[in-house]
């Protein structure tokens, strides 16, 4: 397959090596000093674009490499309350985008064994919710594209929850906490806690060795579908 990188920082370089390790070939390299190369003929070959830059960037960057016919793999955060609909609707259009706050195929678990809890614990209102996320200096957006897809979740599983809040003390928000430290990759956890006891479930990734895995692997499944795409598409948990 032929891979297009967008975004060569350290997810990026890590994408390529595994890419190529599976036998990938990567044609085009984009990165913020090479924005032209949107257009070049190397681009046009490739087959799915991979895409990790900023939330500011990923929608113009998609409109870029669709503008050329290439699929797009992003697991860019932070641009969907303003463009979701946009994007919604452009791959209604024939325009096709896997998206996914998170490729680990270790959190396409977690958040299976999130919606299961949730439901279980919706019949025991003594059980309070929250969650907290933690992540390196370097990530700008907060709560993390992972903790709102996994605070999703439990709102709509959980029915005396309204929605997903940061700094809140109101019940019936789902309180998500965000701590920025280190080099942290990622560690999400949900707490459900009464009086009597409390159930903690956490995903603690080592490295973000596993994200550029599962972004290959996305793009591997994206080559053979389109349309919006994502992480429940490709695990059927």
């Amino acid at each position: 397959m032929k891979i297009a990188l967008i975004g060569y920082g350290k997810m990026g370089k890590m994408i390529e090596e595994i890419a190529r390790s599976r036998g990938h070939e990567i044609v085009s390299i984009i990165d913020i000093d090479n924005q032209q190369d949107f257009e070049s003929e190397a681009f046009r070959s490739a087959d799915v674009a991979i895409e990790f830059t900023s939330p500011t960037a990923a929608y113009g960057n998609y409109l870029k490499a669709w503008a050329q016919g290439v699929k797009v793999v992003s697991g860019s955060t932070g641009w969907m309350k303003e463009h979701g609909d946009d994007v919604r609707n452009a791959c209604a259009n024939g325009k096709t985008l896997f998206w996914a706050s998170n490729f680990s195929i270790g959190v396409a678990i977690f958040s299976a064994v999130n919606r299961y809890l949730a439901k279980i614990m919706n019949q025991f209102a003594q059980y309070d919710v929250e969650m907290e996320e933690t992540h390196h200096v370097h990530k700008l957006d907060h709560p993390s594209g992972t903790a709102i897809t996994l605070g999703e979740e439990i709102v709509e599983a959980i029915d005396r929850k309204e929605a997903w809040a940061e700094d809140t003390t109101d019940p019936k928000f789902l309180r998500i906490d965000h701590i920025r430290r280190g080099e942290v990759p990622g560690i999400h956890t949900i707490r459900y806690d009464s009086p009597e006891d409390c159930i903690t479930i956490t995903h603690d990734a080592h490295s973000r060795r596993g994200f550029a895995l599962g972004a290959v692997l996305a793009a591997e499944y994206t080559k053979e579908h389109k349309g919006l795409l994502t992480i429940s598409d490709m695990f059927k948990f």
